[in-house]
């Protein structure tokens, strides 16, 4: 779908202007990314330059390094000649990325409850115990920052940098699907109610036990984005 331009701007977040502390383009990348992940520029939603670079308070040309290297995630197709747009996830893909992020995760979480140290455990319940308060408040946007954080934790604690290296080139593609099932109330609920017991196997240092939870917890966001996704498209 390509939205026209004369049709009125749906209303999202207010976009903080770009402050540079590092390359612009990758503070243009990182903006892009979380903006497309939680939904703040729909599907199928042209990207226009101008409109972007006066946004995000930057010129045109880190704009156009950032558009490739989202299109290389998978986040953004380039239109020849037509700039750009945001791309549409595929359900088929999602569950294909999942299979591998499970395994993935799993793997980490029973490395992390046997290698992580007592000051890696309390970090990890702090962070925990915040994401838990933004879920009681119903705070989409702070529990999901919190959650991918968690998420990344778990893997840094299972100190394999083969392994982190791996999960962070998947992670670019899989957190836009794990936003878009934190859309279901129920599997909100589910997930946290997840993440609480996972959090009590890593307590007792029970790998097996972490290793499967994370495994459903993963295998449950694949179904229900895939079932979101499908309904979606029905709907469209």
């Amino acid at each position: 779908m390509v939205i026209d331009a004369t049709a009125p701007t749906p209303r999202r977040r207010t976009a903080a202007p770009i402050v540079r502390s590092r390359p612009l383009h990758e503070e243009v990348v990182d903006r892009l990314r979380d903006m497309i992940i939680e939904g703040d520029i729909p599907v199928g939603e042209r990207l226009h330059e101008n409109n972007l670079a006066e946004t995000l308070n930057v010129s045109r040309t880190p704009l156009r390094e950032a558009l490739k290297l989202l299109a290389n995630e998978g986040l953004v197709d380039l239109l020849p000649g037509r700039g750009a747009r945001v791309s549409a996830l595929s359900a088929e893909k999602v569950g294909e990325l999942f299979e591998v992020v499970s395994g993935i995760e799993r793997l980490a979480a029973e490395l992390a409850a046997t290698r992580m140290t007592a000051r890696d455990l309390e970090r990890l319940k702090r962070m925990h115990d915040k994401m838990a308060a933004h879920f009681a408040a119903g705070e989409r946007h702070e529990y999901f920052a919190l959650n991918h954080q968690i998420h990344v934790a778990i893997v840094v604690a299972a100190k394999n940098e083969t392994l982190a290296s791996t999960h962070a080139a998947l992670m670019v593609k899989a957190r836009r699907g794990r936003y878009t099932a934190l859309a279901s109330e129920e599997r909100w609920k589910e997930a946290m109610a997840e993440h609480e017991a996972l959090m009590e196997a890593l307590a007792r240092r029970d790998a097996k036990r972490a290793g499967d939870i994370l495994f459903e917890h993963d295998r449950r966001t694949a179904e229900t984005t895939k079932e979101m996704l499908e309904k979606t498209k029905r709907a469209g």
